[in-house]
């Protein structure tokens, strides 16, 4: 741990290395190694005509004295290093959060180091002072935060946002990595049902009793009627003419949410109630998008197999989700964790209601005939590509 390793480290010379630098270099070591090599570093930035200030010293021993010590918590590391002068804070007041160094994207990578030269560019000019915000000093924290929250929403020359942009990044992401998951599910969903025999297809009377029904329910105001129109995408989409494919649009919706509730549903007193119990259906959806592919897959695997007349009760799909060998789970043959069960059966627990009112369960959460035939429909309805 030397002057060598550290211009190495950041890619600078000695004359240009900022405190960021040094700290950043110095975490990089065991904390033993950078105590012992700290004394000579310091000399030696002197030397360089670079020596930075007593007091980040003095914190750099005290932080590395921390950490040898065990004491060091992870937020005292990431405090310190922020007090640096220009390394971006990882959550401003804004709630913008920089993703993690090792799972940026291109653009979070570029941003980030945007940031960072213009944050130096601020310590150059004395608009920041690291020795402040060393300190604890409060007012100068708040002036180095909400320098931070201005530039991640000030437009560069090319005309991006840095949060927006990062943030888009982070969505793409996000949504390419779901798209995938969803890909193998339903690849695993077709292999598994192509190992069943096909449930026979309901009677059309049957059918259209059911679309009748779907259609009432689906006219009416409040819930269930709003919950499931937002999962079906029909407060921004036409209803089917056809019942069967209204049915399966229904039921697929539950399994993969199209849309949320309509703005009418969503009032501003409600939302800025922050004392007030979320509502019952938003409730309702956050259980439902909860629930990963994994779970559904095993979920309405286990019931294709039983087939009509299987108890398909919250607590019952739990224990058949954990029971499953369609998905992969940790320490398969390990007692089943109680709480893991009761978690997954609290998500389930709305969409065996929503089930009873679709006919795919009766009112004693058995699976109905028309359940066992369109379960899989649904979900692999869910699961492929829309048009």
């Amino acid at each position: 741990m030397d002057l060598d390793f550290v211009c190495t480290h950041a890619g600078r010379r000695a004359s240009a290395l900022t405190r960021r630098d040094v700290a950043r270099a110095l975490l990089d070591v065991p904390s033993g190694m950078a105590l012992v090599g700290l004394p000579e570093l310091r000399r030696a930035m002197m030397a360089a005509g670079n020596p930075l200030s007593v007091v980040f010293w003095e914190s750099a021993r005290t932080i590395l004295n921390s950490i040898e010590s065990g004491v060091a918590t992870v937020g005292d590391v990431q405090r310190w290093i922020e007090s640096t002068g220009s390394e971006p804070i990882l959550m401003t007041p804004g709630y913008f959060i920089w993703p993690e160094e090792d799972e940026r994207g291109p653009v979070s990578t570029e941003m980030f180091a945007k940031l960072v030269h213009y944050l130096e560019a601020r310590v150059q000019a004395g608009e920041v002072d690291p020795d402040a915000l060393v300190r604890g000093d409060q007012a100068a924290r708040r002036a180095y935060e909400e320098m931070q929250e201005e530039w991640l929403s000030r437009p560069l020359p090319d005309g991006r946002v840095p949060g927006f942009a990062v943030n888009d990044e982070q969505d793409e992401e996000l949504f390419a990595a779901w798209g995938e998951e969803e890909a193998l599910a339903l690849e695993e969903l077709r292999r598994i049902m192509g190992e069943l025999p096909e449930p026979p297809e309901p009677p059309a009377a049957e059918l259209d009793r059911a679309g009748a029904r779907l259609r009432a329910l689906l006219s009416l105001p409040g819930y269930p009627a709003n919950v499931l129109r937002a999962c079906a995408g029909f407060e921004e989409s036409p209803m089917p003419d056809d019942d069967r494919a209204l049915w399966l649009a229904v039921v697929a919706g539950i399994a993969a949410p199209i849309s949320d509730l309509s703005e009418e549903d969503d009032t501003l007193e409600e939302w800025t109630d922050l004392e007030g119990e979320p509502r019952h259906e938003d409730t309702v959806l956050a259980h439902i998008c909860a629930i990963q592919h994994a779970d559904w897959l095993a979920a309405v695997a286990a019931l294709a197999r039983l087939g009509p007349g299987v108890l398909a009760s919250p607590e019952r799909i739990a224990r058949l989700i954990a029971e499953s060998e369609d998905i992969d789970v940790d320490e398969q043959d390990v007692a089943l964790d109680i709480d893991d069960v009761a978690a997954t059966e609290s998500l389930f627990a709305p969409v065996v209601t929503l089930w009873g009112y679709l006919g795919v369960v009766d009112p004693d959460d058995v699976l109905t005939p028309l359940g066992w035939w369109g379960l899989p429909k649904a979900l692999e309805r869910a699961w492929s590509p829309r048009d």
